[in-house]
């Protein structure tokens, strides 16, 4: 695999030196499961729209945890440990900042498969796992590394990266946070401040969650205002304002439709790609019930459509059936039409509405009341270390 540099690298090596002698280096060229760790790494000085990733960290650290806890960074005798359970990783998972709701597709197969995708002459996974008796180890191959002419064991190195990895996503987070907050105190001396912040945050290379909730927020407010008169005869008639739910979490892969709105019955459905596999897959859940895409594309919406349409053609063949999806296509936001939309709502000065939902989104998204708690219960424990 190909040495790959970023900022956190010198973190890893500087934290390889002090265990090693000044040997980090030579460490990082030689180890997998650092070069998988500098890989997955960053983003830890990228701030809050870098997409952080830590399942596969966490998967990696509860089973070196364990280890250490052990002892066995110190004793040669691994390969008689009955395992690690499932439940006590996976509740150490949880535990951990951000972790609150993490799943258990990393310890069980993910990590795996996304190491070998990496390093696919490897003759080592991270994670064995007995199936039979729901026991984990930590493959000790992957933390026994040769240094000139003699091995050293690095799962207190390891240990120490990941937990300086949350630390510097946690700051990062933080300052997002905190800036948001500010934006919104500070939004109607210097409304020019706030304009600038939302619309950096609608970019191609956004993180998939931010561009939820911000489309969200966006588009909330520009609908709010809006209202239509319905009712069940022309002489009793309701008015209603439109109101948009969220309606689960951000980027979650539940199978579920991201925003809905009441009273219209409208579906939004938030994506990162142009592939009409997946847009007719969001329409078939539904069963064929018409969907709005909001695209993190700056593609213009007559090219997407038009890539959707050129692909379905490609796979279904049938005139009929292409047609009877691209109607379920009910209509395309891309980002500029996000811009242009924000725009409206400012028009409006509504614009402390979107940041407020933004940082409240956020909050809710990342869980930071109960991770605010986990962090602190995380930097007690890694003291104590």
């Amino acid at each position: 695999m190909p040495s790959v540099r970023h900022d956190f690298t010198k973190v890893i090596v500087d934290i390889l030196n002090v265990h090693f002698l000044d040997h980090g280096n030579d460490l990082l060229e030689k180890s997998e499961l650092l070069q998988y760790l500098n890989v997955k790494t960053k983003a830890a000085n990228r701030g809050s729209k870098a997409r952080a990733g830590f399942a596969n960290h966490y998967a990696i650290y509860v089973l070196v945890e364990d280890y250490v806890n052990q002892g066995f960074h110190k004793h040669d005798d691994y390969h008689e440990y009955k395992g690690a359970q499932f439940s006590n990783l996976f509740k150490r998972q949880r535990e951990l900042p951000f972790g609150s709701k993490l799943q258990n597709h990393a310890l069980n197969h993910r990590l795996n498969q996304e190491f070998k995708k990496y390093f696919p002459t490897s003759q080592h996974l991270p994670i064995i796992r007995d199936v039979e008796t729901n026991r984990y180890w930590i493959n000790e191959n992957l933390l026994k590394i040769v240094l000139r002419d003699s091995t050293v064991n690095i799962a207190i190195a390891v240990k120490e990266i990941i937990e300086a990895y949350i630390k510097a996503r946690e700051k990062a987070f933080s300052t997002f946070m905190t800036y948001c907050q500010e934006l919104i105190d500070i939004q109607e001396q210097k409304p020019e401040e706030s304009v600038a912040f939302i619309q950096g945050l609608l970019q191609p290379n956004i993180d998939a969650r931010v561009f939820e909730i911000v489309s969200y927020a966006i588009l909330k407010e520009y609908y709010s205002g809006q209202k239509i008169y319905w009712g069940w005869s022309p002489d009793e008639l309701n008015m209603e304002y439109l109101f948009l739910y969220k309606t689960g979490r951000c980027n979650a892969n539940d199978g579920g439709i991201d925003y809905v709105m009441k009273p219209l019955g409208r579906f939004f459905q938030v994506t990162e790609t142009i592939d009409a596999g997946k847009y007719f897959l969001d329409i078939d859940k539904v069963q064929r019930y018409p969907i709005t895409f909001v695209v993190k594309s700056e593609d213009s919406v007559k090219e997407i459509k038009e890539s959707v349409q050129e692909q379905a053609i490609a796979r279904y063949k049938v005139k009929a059936i292409v047609k009877r999806y691209m109607d379920c296509i009910e209509e395309v936001i891309n980002i500029p039409e996000l811009i242009k939309r924000f725009n409206d709502v400012l028009a409006n000065s509504n614009g402390r509405n979107v940041i407020e939902e933004i940082v409240l989104q956020s909050r809710v998204e990342f869980n930071v009341e109960a991770e605010e708690e986990d962090v602190l219960a995380f930097d007690t424990v890694t003291e104590q270390d």
